[in-house]
């Protein structure tokens, strides 16, 4: 039965190319990178040296889990001083944040796209890279491409890996292809012992619980300048963060900022998504409101209402000049964002309803004081505007925050330990 559901999955694949590929032109429409090496998305790629390394290979399919990975990166790549690394994406900006680590380990480490979970062309992923061992960060399940591996004797591990219940939910619908798939797993590291069970309720063998990687994680230093110069520029004014907002949120933040009654308050949203830059100023200028633009190089001004932070890899920056901060994709029902980089920076942080992408750590947050939760924007306004009005209380947020951040380390080492395990000896490969 195995069998025949994944050559069922295969056959839609194969059959839903053509929409596959209007979606990528029509993202291209406004991220032209998306179609940019296109052939390595079918398992074509250039020719490797005469003489390669033995290779690792790590897939991070965006932003998110690529800077979660960097700690890992670094670990790997010094436990193993005679290997490559490859770094696989799906998404240009999770190629373009990969790109970042690439001169801090000079001639160690590649990039490339992962290919379309089509048969042939993991196939020819895996015969042209032949990696010693495969890492999928957090839900990275391709039936195909973890199929290929096993015919191969490549081992394939899922670490920092994460599921909800509403997403077990839905995987429980394909069970007939999850299940195996998850079963030939070599290794599953789970970032929760919920996590765990749930993903060996699917199919996953004997999950171990290795904590989550954000957490080691450490804030560029020059961010954190950045953000600190930001501060000296901004000078007294409250500053709250609408981070990494998603569709509507914008809006709904808009609507409610009316209520919060702090005198001169500056507004920083930085969407979550850079292709929804341009709606979010139309968002703005519509409402007539006075903003500038963090593209335009110009810090805001005293007539400055909101900031829109168009900008990519500066996160840590807007965390560091935020008082306080809403968790984007937590107000509407989009699961949320990495809350562990903001608590890292010690920014206190209000989280909607809708946290189930980062439900242990929410929960932990909360109940460590370093969050708090609303039910909507209209709460976050008012509580916002309490917590203004108490100085005291966003301080002692803020130092529970950090606390937070630095209790959770140690996923890093945990994961390479595993890791060790599927590799064997380090050396003479």
């Amino acid at each position: 039965m195995a069998r025949l559901a994944l050559l069922a999955y295969s056959l839609l694949f194969y059959l839903a190319l053509p929409l596959v590929w209007l979606r990528l032109l029509w993202r291209a429409r406004r991220q032209p990178a998306y179609v940019q090496h296109l052939g390595e998305r079918h398992g074509f790629y250039p020719p490797l040296a005469a003489r390669q390394r033995p290779l690792l290979w790590l897939h991070a399919v965006s932003v998110g889990e690529t800077r979660a990975a960097a700690p890992l990166i670094d670990a790997l790549l010094a436990a193993y001083p005679d290997h490559h690394l490859l770094l696989t994406h799906m998404t240009p900006t999770g190629r373009e944040t990969g790109s970042e680590l690439l001169a801090t380990h000079p001639g160690r480490l590649q990039q490339a796209y992962l290919p379309y979970d089509l048969p042939d062309a993991c196939g020819r992923f895996l015969d042209h890279f032949r990696p010693r061992v495969g890492l999928l960060m957090e839900t990275e399940l391709w039936p195909n491409l973890i199929d290929a591996a096993r015919r191969r004797r490549v081992p394939m591990a899922l670490i920092n890996a994460r599921l909800s219940a509403r997403s077990l939910r839905g995987y429980q619908r394909l069970s007939r292809l999850i299940g195996p798939t998850l079963a030939s797993l070599s290794a599953v590291a789970a970032q929760t012992k919920a996590d765990g069970e749930r993903l060996q309720h699917l199919g996953a063998r004997q999950p171990s619980v290795s904590g989550n990687l954000k957490f080691d994680v450490t804030p560029p230093a020059d961010k954190l300048q950045l953000g600190a110069h930001w501060r000296q520029a901004v000078g007294q004014r409250p500053v709250w963060l609408l981070a990494s907002s998603r569709e509507g949120e914008e809006a709904l933040l808009l609507d409610a900022l009316a209520a919060v009654r702090v005198a001169d308050l500056l507004l920083v949203v930085v969407p979550r998504h850079p292709q929804r830059f341009a709606e979010v100023a139309a968002l703005l200028a519509a409402r007539k409101l006075a903003f500038r633009r963090r593209s335009s190089a110009q810090l805001p001004g005293s007539k400055t209402r909101v900031w829109l932070g168009d900008s990519m890899g500066e996160m840590a920056a807007y965390y560091a000049l935020a008082d306080l901060a809403l968790m984007g994709g937590t107000v509407l029902p989009f699961g949320g964002q990495n809350l562990i980089e903001a608590a890292a920076c010690g920014c206190p942080l209000l989280l909607g309803p809708h946290s189930f992408n980062f439900a242990q750590a929410s929960d932990d947050a909360v109940a460590c004081g370093a969050a708090r939760r609303i039910v909507d924007a209209g709460q976050a306004a008012l509580v916002a505007g309490e917590l203004f009005a108490r100085p005291a209380q966003l301080l002692t947020m803020r130092a529970a925050a950090t606390a937070f951040s630095q209790a959770h380390r140690g996923a890093t080492a945990r994961t390479v330990a595993l890791i060790e395990t599927l590799t064997g000896p380090r050396k003479g490969c």
